[in-house]
């Protein structure tokens, strides 16, 4: 049997590009995610004492790559654990979820 052009295939391989701001990447620790029907966006704030949180940076994306990101954090996560042990949950911290 044969299959469908493009299933089974490996995925394709990409060469990323990054600039050196970008590479130095952002440290938060609060998200705020939020939903239209036809988008996720991914809000990464920093929460600094005495001062508002301030949002670093802001994803925007499809439900379905939401969803994949999902599946792949899962996966990475539980890999983690088996390497290190458990993540302790965060109880009232730095986290929001619309």
């Amino acid at each position: 049997m044969t299959r469908p052009p493009g299933e089974g295939a490996p995925p394709p391989e990409f060469k990323f590009e990054i600039d050196e701001a970008t590479a130095h990447g952002q440290y938060a620790n609060l998200a705020v995610i939020t939903n239209t029907q036809q988008e996720f966006i991914l809000d990464f704030a920093r929460i600094v004492p005495g001062r508002n949180p301030r949002i670093v940076a802001r994803v925007i994306t499809s439900p379905e790559h939401a969803k994949a990101l999902l599946v792949s954090l899962r996966q990475n996560l539980e890999r983690f654990e088996v390497q290190h042990g458990p993540i302790r949950e965060l109880r009232g911290g730095p986290h929001q979820d619309n």
